[in-house]
Formats: C-alpha cells, structure tokens, sequence
C-alpha cells in the first residue's frame, strides 16, 4: 500500500510540475505576443523617424544651412557622441533635436525588443522542455502504478472492506466534534513559529460535504462524486460553497494561508509528500483524504505512518 501511496504523491508531484509550466508558459507566450506587436510598432516609428530625418538633412542640404543642429552633429561616429554633440551645443534647434531623438528612441526600443524576445524565446523552449518530461513521468508512473495494483488488488479490496465499520464510526465521531466546533466560537491563534495570526476558519462546513463521499473510489484525475484523486476531493467540496481551487495540490497551497498545527481546524488544507499528496482536517487530529489508486475516501490519523512522516504544514483558505 506504501507503494502505491508513494506513487500517487510522486505523480501529484508531476502533476504540479506540468501544470505550472503550463501556467508559465501561457504568461511567456503572452508576453511574446505583446513583444511582436511592440516590435513591429517600434520598427514602423523608426522607419517614419527615420524618414523625417533624412527629409531635414536634405532640406539643410539644399539650403545650405551650416548653424543648423544637424550640421553640426552630421559628425557623430555613434549613437552616445550623437547624444553628446547634442547635449554639448547650446543653441539647438527644439525642431531639429526631436527629430534625432526619435530616432534614437525608437532605434533603442526596437534593439531592447528583440532582446526580449531572444529571451523569451529560450524560456519558452526550456519550459517546453520541462512540460514534456513532466508529461513524460506522469505516464512512465501510471503505468508502474497500474502495474503495481494489478498485482496486489486483491489485498486492498479485503482492506478496505475491513476498514469500513471503522470508517463509520469514525465519520459519526468526527460529525459530533464538527457539530460541537460549530456551536463554538474559535479565536485566531498566533504561531508563535511565525508571529503570523491565522484568521478564523470561514469554512468548516466543507468537513460535512467531504463526510458525504466517504467509499468513494480514487480515481487518479477524478473531480467529482464517481471518483476522486486527493487534490480533486478538495477542489470538489471547496466548490460546494462557492470556493474556486485549482486541480493540483502546488497550486492549492499557494491559495491559502500558513497554519500551525497546534492551530488546526476544521476545513484547513493538509499536506504531505514534497505537496504530492493533500487532505481536509477534520477535527480530533484525524483529516479526511482520497489516498491512492485501489483505495477509497476515507479517514486517517495525522498522527500515524506515513501520515505523520511526511507532513508538510497546512494552509487555511480565507477568501473565495
């Protein structure tokens, strides 16, 4: 059963790596879209610029004007001694100075912008990279998993058979406790860790939805009341009462607040296994969690196994 858990948070951990490149690259791809059009807008300014320029040197040309600005930068080997020349001479022409500043701003977008976009471009590929090996994993482990349960099946469905008058009896005492909790006003604690104090939990209510889905089966994936992986159960009850998650447990531990856990309560967010694994406290020390292929959602002990062992910290979500 160790395994299979293991293997479960492992692909969660995929998971969170595939979906936040997917994340970053759509802000990437975005900022690309941004940089062409920036680039294709700064290149026209520098061609109508450009033009202008050209028309005032012809028109000095022509009219034999020596004093002009331009006639006496015409010698400037670079674009920073133009700009000496420029600021150097003290009766320009506020005419002549605009038309080669413009150039000289439009040329310096155009360069800054094809920077930007090499950059980008290269981001871009790496996390191209990055998703395909993240792809790559996810179905390398699925079907290790598969595999794996294939071979001990049968010993997890006797398990969880045997589990499940414990598991009632468990959700009645866990209900009560809610139900006692409710009836209660809760002050925030201070972690003191920290110094940061944790606002009062708005949703423990999602304790008694998650109640509801207990034997369901784990189904990798699974977002809804015919199957469940464990970020999926979350991200389901949470949506009950009006509160949009994500379908992955990195993303779902950025929505919400620290917690200590001397400060738990009903409704926080539990987490294991590098993020590859999440659950809902319940009260009593016990959470509520959609544990691993072959398994159902069921009841477990913070404080026990594996559990215990791989704790990361939990997070309260304050806000819809």
């Amino acid at each position: 059963m160790l395994q299979i858990q293991k293997l479960d948070s492992s692909l969660e951990r995929a998971r969170n790596s595939y979906d936040s490149a997917n994340v970053k690259l759509h802000r990437i791809e975005h900022s690309l879209a941004i940089n062409r059009i920036g680039l294709h807008v700064a290149r026209a300014n520098l061609v109508v610029a450009q033009k202008n320029l050209s028309q005032r040197l012809l028109s000095i040309y022509t009219s034999r004007d020596n004093q002009s600005t331009l006639a006496v930068i015409l010698g400037a080997t670079s674009i920073d001694d133009l700009v000496n020349r420029i600021e150097s001479v003290q009766s320009l022409s506020s005419q002549d100075v605009a038309v080669v500043n413009q150039v000289v701003s439009f040329k310096r977008e155009v360069t800054v912008r094809q920077h930007t976009l090499v950059r980008d471009r290269r981001a871009q590929a790496a996390l191209v990279r990055q998703r395909a090996a993240a792809k790559a994993r996810i179905s390398s482990q699925l079907n290790r998993q598969q595999h794996l349960y294939n071979s001990i099946k049968g010993e997890i469905a006797h398990l969880v058979a045997m589990q499940h008058a414990r598991q009632l009896a468990l959700a009645r005492q866990a209900q009560q406790r809610l139900a006692s909790y409710q009836s209660q006003g809760h002050n925030p604690a201070l972690d003191l860790s920290t110094g940061f104090t944790a606002p009062p939990t708005q949703y423990s209510g999602v304790v008694g939805i998650a109640m509801q889905f207990l034997g369901v089966p784990y189904v990798w994936g699974g977002a809804s009341p015919s199957g469940f992986d464990c970020s999926g159960l979350v991200m389901y009850v949470y949506a009950q009462v009006g509160v949009s998650l994500p379908h992955y447990t990195g993303a779902q531990w950025a929505m919400g607040v620290p917690v200590a856990y001397s400060d738990l309560q009903p409704g926080d967010l539990v987490f294991f296994d590098g993020l590859g694994h999440v659950g809902l406290y319940i009260g009593g020390g016990e959470f509520i969690h959609a544990p691993h292929t072959g398994d159902v959602v069921r009841i477990d002990s913070l404080s026990e196994g594996w559990y215990a062992a791989t704790y990361d910290g939990a997070r309260r979500i304050t806000s819809g």
